[in-house]
């Protein structure tokens, strides 16, 4: 298994040049084509609708302004990749969620952005995607354009998301020289890491456990803390387990790793 395609999210801010470098990067260790992704849908709320005067060129002047974002966005693409050959550029004017999953289907793996609150209308909400698309999502930090990738922390905890991560992340997993399975203790026991240290063994991945107390840390905390120790630069986890409008009232690993984690984090649902 590898990855063939990857897609980046784009926007015309500077951190989607960094992130573009870096999936950049990332298509070259596989060997991978990169496709470029960007979409706006036009804030035609505020523009006068109807036979009012001028409402036609306040339409019209709204769909500019979207597609000068996307010409952006494209320039900022074609800066970061250079002169690479493998390259495809897809941009339309509509909903970017919509938008990214129709596109979903021409990739292997998806590098994002945080999504930040306030971000550019061009910005693609990471949760949606990790949600929506069916495919790994890399989420990339801000000020980040490369990835290592040789040491791997592993957030294990066996559950239906955690398991479709390991199997999602293998590429990775397997071109790493140091693969670390967390589990961390919250106050009801930390899994038991023997059955997928066995599986990975079988795909030529060695991988040791640890297990970490939270001791009144988030999940999270004690997470990034651990692999910290471990000197990771990548973070692979389940997203939503407990469902993404629980973590939204209440909090949980998947809503803190996007919202601070240092490094970049590979999510499956």
């Amino acid at each position: 298994m590898s990855y063939t395609s990857v897609m980046v999210a784009v926007d015309p801010g500077e951190p989607a040049r960094e992130r573009v470098r870096l999936a950049a990067h990332v298509a070259d260790d596989f060997q991978a084509r990169l496709i470029g992704l960007a979409a706006e849908r036009p804030a035609y709320e505020p523009a006068p609708a109807g036979p009012t005067p001028g409402g036609g060129y306040c339409i019209a002047s709204v769909q500019e302004a979207a597609l000068n974002d996307l010409r952006l966005a494209h320039a900022a693409f074609k800066e970061a990749v250079g002169g690479r050959s493998r390259v495809e550029w897809r941009s339309t004017l509509a909903c970017p969620s919509a938008f990214l999953a129709a596109q979903s289907a021409a990739g292997d793996l998806l590098v994002t952005g945080r999504g930040d609150v306030g971000g550019p209308l061009t910005s693609i909400d990471p949760g949606d995607a990790v949600m929506r698309l069916g495919l790994p999502v890399l989420v990339v930090p801000p000020k980040v354009e490369h990835l290592e990738a040789r040491r791997v922390a592993v957030a294990w905890k066996n559950t239906r998301e955690a398991r479709r991560a390991v199997r999602d992340a293998l590429p990775f997993l397997k071109r790493a020289s140091r693969v670390v399975l967390i589990s961390i203790d919250d106050g009801k026991g930390a899994d038991d890491a023997r059955d997928l240290i066995g599986l990975l063994q079988s795909h030529d991945v060695d991988a040791t456990a640890v297990q970490r107390d939270a001791y009144g840390a988030s999940t999270a905390e004690a997470l990034v803390e651990a692999a910290s120790e471990q000197a990771a630069d990548l973070i692979v986890a389940g997203g939503y387990g407990h469902g993404r409008l629980r973590e939204w009232a209440f909090g949980g690993v998947t809503r803190d790793l996007l919202a601070d984690c240092p490094v970049c984090c590979l999510m499956s649902h």
